[in-house]
């Protein structure tokens, strides 16, 4: 059974820096991608960053310059720099692994940017 667990969220500043961490129960070189997704109260839950097959990195347009997606694969973990956060980042973080068809979520993380 494979599980993903996030950590590092909590409360922070406008302009302040926060790192979210999602660990995985077995090698991240097992999945075709990873990624970070966040969702606020009635709206869809969107991707933030993510790894794609062929070493893609993506990233969606309003996190762009102020978040930085990473791993460490000997550690099954990946990573979420937040910088310069804004009000607007505050959400749920999901941190997400897929292959083969198959979807895993972490229990998500509450950031919130206030000040």
């Amino acid at each position: 059974q494979v599980q993903v667990v996030e950590s590092g969220g909590g409360l922070v500043q406008p302009g302040g820096s926060l790192r979210l961490s999602c660990t995985a129960s077995e090698s991240i070189f097992n999945f075709v991608a990873m990624g970070w997704y966040r969702q606020v109260p009635g709206k869809q839950r969107e991707l933030v960053a993510g790894f794609a097959s062929g070493g893609i990195i993506n990233y969606a347009g309003s996190v762009k310059g102020r978040f930085t997606i990473s791993r460490d694969n000997a550690r099954n973990t990946m990573y979420l720099q937040m910088t310069s956060l804004k009000p607007e980042d505050t959400a749920v973080y999901y941190c997400n692994a897929y292959r083969g068809g198959t979807n895993w979520w972490g229990q998500g993380t509450q950031v919130t940017v206030s000040s």
